[in-house]
């Protein structure tokens, strides 16, 4: 017995000798908001210093504090064959900026006050005959809320950004030079395993030269998605409802669908399967599929994945699937020259990481339409070729590859380049130059 209670005291001394955990630094997340400094309210406790600690954590009185932080870009971008040689000068190159700067405002544990401005630029404003809405935006405010929280629930008042899940349907869409936001309110619930936000927003539109104003097309934008986070024996699992209001009095719209994503039981291999359906007036009916498998071979040298994917979104009589406001741009290739309408997408490539602060991907898509009748559209959601009466479903193929280069905590390189070889449906329906597109840009956050 006494054997027994002295192997015990050794126990206990020894936990109570460890202690807690260390602390650890939070990581820059892409909602900014998401991002809890309090930790530096004891900045001992961490391992390591950084030199914008002093403004992460600065104590205003009791209980009340503040964290100030920003981002700093500049994106190269050089085109040929923009847009297939539609336009009259597709061949540009011109720099964009962009210059983000928040301050969060806490009072107690369940006060909060963030807000976040920002201003976005480019050399050649009005490039390719002035399509590209989102790479100006001189003045505005990208994130305004006020926040009441408690132990299960939080709630949201104000201009803020909006991302579910893998951003496919919504997404601030932060390769945009002008980052996406919404007016409204949300309430999120939060129970073990599981993370609800329930919501009720109106698009804001950007207007480069005057402060942003709503979305003539779209009244309101609400819903909910509810996630359940991965564990070793659960799939993540996202089931989403959301409506649309159209303006001009055109009805209303609803998305339901969800997704699940889990490792293969002791296997390589990974899934990532998403499903939604769209029902609407006048006999709207529509429908996505995406899905990609991987195989990671961790203990490799270069700790390659390789995957394979197929996306369809419908582009029937019956309606043109509406990707709603999605982040196009990390799945249909760097040119952004498709986006998930009316679109059968087959995908390969291999993500690997040549050096320890460097990652790389590589990878082709094929591209088809599922109605040649009713167009092809951009990743940005415009249509950019009438199908009126085509026959041939191949829009082309694209292949790219891009990589990021993290110097520091702080400072990120990104380069990549990316060709399309036009295909059947552009050749009988306009301009079918080949694109190449290649970009460097560099990311400063703090």
């Amino acid at each position: 017995m006494r054997a027994v209670l002295g192997v015990v005291c050794v126990l206990v001394s020894s936990a109570a000798a460890a202690g807690p955990p260390p602390a650890t630094r939070p990581s820059y997340r892409d909602l900014p908001f998401e991002e809890d400094w309090s930790v530096l309210a004891d900045p001992a406790a961490l391992p390591s210093r950084d030199p914008f600690d002093p403004i992460k954590y600065v104590e205003l009185g009791d209980e009340v504090w503040a964290s100030f932080g920003g981002q700093l870009r500049a994106r190269f971008e050089a085109w040929n064959g923009y847009d297939f040689g539609s336009v009259s000068d597709p061949n540009e190159a011109f720099v964009l900026g962009r210059v983000l700067a928040h301050a969060d405002l806490h009072v107690g544990e369940k006060a909060r006050l963030f807000v976040e401005a920002k201003a976005a630029g480019s050399t050649d404003q009005y490039v390719f005959d002035d399509m590209r809405p989102l790479d100006v935006d001189w003045v505005d405010l990208q994130n305004g809320f006020v926040e009441v929280s408690g132990d299960a629930l939080r709630f949201r008042l104000g201009r803020q950004e909006l991302a579910f899940g893998r951003q496919r349907l919504v997404s601030p869409l932060d390769w945009a030079n002008a980052r996406r936001s919404f007016d409204g309110a949300t309430l999120e619930w939060m129970r073990g395993d599981w993370h609800a936000t329930g919501f009720a927003t109106r698009p804001v539109k950007v207007r480069p030269d005057d402060w942003n104003d709503y979305r003539s097309d779209v009244e309101a934008f609400y819903g909910v998605h509810a996630t359940r986070r991965a564990t070793s024996e659960t799939a993540r699992l996202d089931l989403y409802a959301y409506g649309i209001e159209a303006g001009h009095g055109d009805g209303r719209f609803f998305t339901l669908g969800g997704r699940s994503a889990h490792t293969i039981a002791d296997t390589p291999f990974d899934y990532d399967l998403e499903l939604a359906g769209q029902l609407g007036s006048d006999a709207f009916r529509a429908a996505m599929f995406a899905s990609q498998l991987g195989w990671w071979l961790a203990e490799h040298t270069l700790s390659p994945r390789f995957f394979v994917g197929f996306d369809w979104a419908s582009g029937n009589d019956h309606g043109v699937f509406n990707q709603l406001f999605p982040l196009g741009h990390a799945y249909f290739g760097a040119i952004d020259a498709v986006g998930r309408q009316n679109l059968l997408a087959a995908s390969a490539g291999v993500s690997f990481r040549p050096l320890a602060a460097v990652t790389a991907e590589l990878v082709a898509n094929q591209f088809w339409l599922d109605d040649p009748a009713s167009g092809l559209f951009a990743a940005n959601g415009r249509q950019t070729r009438p199908g009126f009466d085509a026959s041939r479903h191949e829009v082309g193929a694209e292949i790219d590859l891009v990589g990021k280069w993290q110097i520091d905590p702080h400072t990120a390189l990104f380069a990549g380049y990316g060709h399309f070889f036009p295909g059947g449906f552009l050749s009988e329906t306009g301009p079918d130059e080949a694109t190449d597109f290649g970009y460097l840009m560099l990311q400063f956050t703090f």
